[in-house]
């Protein structure tokens, strides 16, 4: 099903310099921000204690996040948890001992403090957790080993799948995409979260999916065309999938974006990290990976075998002379 057909193809190639210099432009400041302003880390990675408390009616949630500055409280998180009448507050580690028992002291103190600042009776009260520094350390771990074993994963399947050239684009455009994102969660001090991470390999699931649709596209095109130079294989290849493109990424874009307006503060960053990954795996996949390939010199010689040496001691039908 095409919702868009086009006569002519539209020469993406022409225009490779000028998009990969944005594209290098834009992953330098983004490698520039996350090392200068950092990852905003959520609590599961630096640890803290969270509080759940229901009211019987919609929560103000401005009206207790000034109650808890007016505390002295300066770094937490308040939002809704599932209903207007769940309320999620979240408070970072701050100077608490490891041991379980001063944890447990820490973290009912701090509970109390928080039930008197903001009013709300132990009724109200639904659940307190304590994230110590030594379960969030191996939550971080874990999460980099999970992105580690995506990345691996990729790597094998695109050495399988292609030839040298596309797989090592594929995983260049991924990167792009991955680094660019995180570009923003630091620049704007966005909440990075294991929901985050987990958007995150989405994103490279993504990505790679979209590289290969164009890269079969190009070599099924390369089988086929004669007298297509490589470049315009590439833009035939680009123009031929956008209508895909448009309707898979579309419709999951609507999903997306539906999660980011209505699915509330918890899945905010969540669908927030899904909505400019897909963006840029579009825009990646066409205009960083396809002239990536271009410049490594792909060609219909790579992929079409030539044809057996003529024997003249062989008759038509094998035989020998």
């Amino acid at each position: 099903m095409e919702f868009f057909r086009f006569k002519n193809d539209i020469p993406f190639m022409r225009h490779a310099l000028a998009f990969n210099i944005i594209s290098v432009v834009a992953f330098v400041a983004a490698i520039f921000f996350i090392a200068t302003r950092g990852l905003n880390f959520s609590m599961e990675f630096t640890g803290g204690t969270l509080i759940e408390v229901r009211y019987e009616q919609a929560a103000d949630i401005g009206a207790m996040r000034t109650a808890l500055a007016s505390a002295g409280y300066t770094e937490f998180v308040v939002q809704h948890f599932g209903s207007t009448e769940d309320v999620l507050i979240r408070l970072p580690l701050k100077d608490m001992a490891e041991d379980d028992a001063v944890s447990d002291q820490n973290m009912a103190r701090q509970s109390e403090a928080i039930m008197s600042a903001l009013n709300i009776s132990q009724e109200q009260l639904r659940r307190v957790e304590f994230v110590g520094g030594q379960v969030s350390q191996e939550l971080a771990e874990q999460g980099a080993l999970a992105l580690l074993m995506v990345t691996i994963g990729i790597l094998v399947y695109l050495a399988f799948r292609f030839e040298w050239r596309f797989g090592f684009a594929a995983i260049l455009s991924n990167i792009h995409d991955l680094v660019i994102v995180l570009g923003f969660f630091a620049f704007f001090q966005w909440e990075f979260s294991l929901s985050v991470l987990a958007a995150f390999l989405a994103i490279m699931g993504y990505s790679v999916n979209e590289a290969v649709i164009i890269f079969d596209r190009v070599r099924e095109t390369f089988r086929k065309a004669r007298g297509m130079t490589t470049q315009q294989v590439l833009d035939h290849a680009i123009t031929r999938t956008i209508s895909r493109t448009m309707i898979t990424h579309g419709s999951t874009q609507m999903v997306v974006l539906s999660i980011l307006f209505f699915g509330g503060e918890a899945l905010r960053y969540f669908a927030l990290a899904l909505t400019l990954g897909i963006c840029f795996n579009i825009y990646s996949s066409m205009l960083v990976a396809s002239p990536i390939v271009m410049w490594l010199g792909v060609s219909r010689e790579q992929f079409v075998k030539p044809p057996a040496p003529h024997d003249p001691t062989r008759s038509a039908d094998g035989a020998c002379v």
